[in-house]
C-alpha cells in the first residue's frame, strides 16, 4: 500500500491558516493597524475601496523595515517581537505569532514600500507578493515608515469571496474595527478614507476626547471618570450615567494593556453596578482600561486575540464593582454605598 500522508504546500497551508486569522476586510485592517502601532507610529492613515475588496492600504509612519526584513515579515511564524515561549506571558506588543502578514499575502496581491527611520539610505524597499508568490523586490523611494496595500482580497479564494457581505455591511465591520483600534491608542494620529470620501479624522488628544471624537459630542457630559489603583489591577476610563443607558446600541469596551478584548465575566460586574438603576431591557455605555502585569493575562487562547484569560479574575471583579459603585455614588447616580468588603456579595 503506498503512503497517503503528505505535507502540504506553504502556499495550500497559508490558505488554510488564512481562514482562522483572516475572515473578512475588517480583519486585514485590524493586523495591518496593530502592525503600526507595533512600529511606533504616531500617524496612521487607512485607505478603503469598495469596503476592503478592490483595496485597503495602510501608511505609517513608524519605525520601518530593512529590505532583509521586508522579506522575512511574511514568513509563517517571522516575528520581531517574541524570542522564546516565555515572551508569551510578557506581552508589550500587539502581534506576537508572525500569521498576519503571510495569511494576508496567501489570499490577496500585496505590495510593501518600506524604509527604517534609523537608516541614512534614501531609498527603501518594494516587495510585491501574489497568493504567498514573491513577484518581485526592488529598492524604491519612499518615505520612512511602512505603506502595505492590500489588493483583491479572496482573489484566489472563490468561496471566501462569495460569501462576503454586501459593501455596506463590510464596510460596517471595518468602522467597527477601526472604532476599537483608534479609542485604544489616543496617542496616535488615525485618517480613515473610503471610496475617496474622509470618515474619520482623529488628532491625538486624551481618552475622552477620543471617545468624543469618535462617537459624537453628545457623550461629553454623559460620561462618569472611573478610577482605581492596586497591587493587583489599574481601572480607569468612564461609565456613562443611568439615565443615558440605551436600548439598542450601548458603546461597551473593554481594554487591557493597551488591547481590545472581550470579557462576558467583567461585563456582568459593571451591570451589577447599574441593578435598579435602568430598566431590564437597557445597556450601560462604557469605556474601561485595564493595567495589569502581562505575566498575569493570557491572550494566546483565540485567534483574534480578543479574548483573555485573567489570572485573578475574582478579586478584579470586585475590584471593577467597588470602582464603578463609587464613581456613580459621586456623581448621585446611586444611593449611599458601604463598601465594607466583610459584607461583599459572593462573586459568581
Amino acid at each position: 500500500m503506498n503512503d497517503v500522508v503528505k505535507l502540504l504546500p506553504d502556499s495550500v497551508a497559508n490558505q488554510i491558516a488564512a481562514g482562522e486569522v483572516i475572515q473578512r476586510p475588517a480583519s486585514v485592517v485590524k493586523e495591518l493597524v496593530e502592525n503600526a502601532v507595533d512600529a511606533g507610529a504616531s500617524i496612521i492613515k487607512i485607505t478603503i475601496k469598495d469596503a476592503g475588496r478592490t483595496l485597503i492600504q495602510v501608511v505609517d509612519n513608524g519605525c520601518g523595515m530593512s529590505p532583509t526584513d521586508a522579506r522575512l515579515a511574511f514568513d509563517r511564524h517571522s516575528t520581531s517581537k517574541i524570542n522564546d515561549a516565555n515572551d508569551l506571558f510578557s506581552l508589550k506588543t500587539m502581534g506576537f505569532r508572525g500569521e498576519a502578514l503571510a495569511s494576508i499575502c496567501a489570499v490577496s496581491e500585496v505590495e510593501l514600500r518600506t524604509r527604517r527611520k534609523d537608516s541614512d539610505d534614501p531609498l527603501g524597499s518594494c516587495i510585491v507578493i501574489s497568493g504567498s508568490k514573491v513577484e518581485s523586490q526592488e529598492p524604491v523611494a519612499c518615505a520612512a515608515g511602512s505603506c502595505m496595500m492590500v489588493k483583491r482580497l479572496f482573489f484566489n479564494v472563490p468561496a471566501r469571496r462569495k460569501f462576503l457581505k454586501s459593501d455596506s455591511v463590510e464596510m460596517s465591520h471595518i468602522l467597527r474595527e477601526f472604532e476599537r483600534l483608534a479609542l485604544v491608542n489616543p496617542e496616535v494620529e488615525f485618517q480613515l478614507t473610503h471610496n475617496d470620501t474622509l470618515v474619520h479624522q482623529l488628532m491625538r488628544g486624551s481618552f475622552k476626547q477620543r471617545i468624543v471624537d469618535l462617537f459624537g459630542k453628545s457623550l461629553d457630559h454623559q460620561l462618569v471618570p472611573i478610577k482605581s489603583a492596586t497591587s493587583l489591577v489599574t481601572i480607569n476610563g468612564f461609565v456613562c450615567r443611568p439615565e443615558n443607558a440605551r436600548r439598542r446600541g450601548a458603546l461597551q469596551y473593554f481594554m487591557v494593556n493597551g488591547r481590545n478584548m472581550r470579557h462576558p465575566y467583567f461585563h456582568k460586574a459593571v451591570m451589577m453596578c447599574y441593578d435598579q438603576l435602568i430598566s431590564a431591557d437597557a445597556q450601560p455605555s462604557y469605556f474601561i482600561n485595564f493595567t495589569v502585569d502581562p505575566e498575569t493575562i493570557d491572550v494566546n487562547i483565540h485567534p483574534t486575540k480578543n479574548e483573555i484569560k485573567f489570572e485573578n479574575e475574582q478579586p478584579i471583579w470586585q475590584i471593577i464593582t467597588a470602582t464603578v459603585k463609587e464613581a456613580l455614588g459621586k456623581f448621585n447616580a446611586v444611593p449611599s454605598i458601604d463598601f465594607d468588603t466583610a459584607d461583599a456579595p459572593e462573586i459568581p
